[in-house]
């Protein structure tokens, strides 16, 4: 499937879905239904491939969504997961839910700052973090997606939006190799 094929599913769908929250006061409701639900899928990726194929009838698909998530989402969050198995769009699920995500940060004025750091930060640190970021944007809120990764040596990369901030011990070791050569 084509990437601009799949964005404009997913576009439609997910301001579908904000729509939804939006009219019945539920945009956080089902913000959080969204990540869990991503994080099952992160989690159990042959969830996703199971509801995915074609070999499969919809009502098992459907089954299996509320055998899963009956209990543990919104009403209206499972209804909208059979609406994209009856109208072939769960191949897309896992980019709707993203993309609902994204959609939610932008009505609630929030930035995403994504930061991977060689060791988990402290709260203080964190809380850093997020008072740099709401000055470099000038957002009303930071929501920190805090990756380690100990390959950096020491230090972390923030990203926000299109602007990375390479503060890793690996990145300035990098830097200084090329000034040196």
């Amino acid at each position: 499937m084509s990437t601009k094929l799949s964005e404009q599913i997913s576009e439609r769908y997910a301001g579908a879905f904000l729509d939804l929250g939006k009219s019945q006061s539920l945009v956080d409701q089902l913000g959080e239904d969204a990540t869990l639900i991503l994080a099952v899928l992160a989690q159990t990726p042959e969830f996703l491939g199971f509801l995915q194929s074609p070999v499969l009838k919809a009502e098992v698909k459907k089954s299996a969504l509320v055998a899963a998530f009956k209990d543990k989402v919104h009403p209206f969050t499972l209804n909208f997961l059979q609406i994209l198995v009856d109208r072939r769009r769960i191949f897309y699920m896992d980019a709707i839910l993203q993309r609902y995500l994204d959609l939610l940060r932008e009505y609630r004025k929030i930035t995403l700052a994504e930061v991977t750091s060689a060791a988990a930060l402290t709260p203080a640190q964190e809380q850093s973090i997020r008072e740099r970021v709401i000055k470099m944007t000038g957002s009303s809120n930071v929501e920190l997606n805090i990756k380690v990764d100990p390959r950096l040596l020491g230090g972390m990369i923030v990203r926000v939006g299109d602007k990375v901030i390479d503060a890793s011990l690996k990145g300035q070791l990098r830097k200084l190799a090329l000034q040196l050569t």
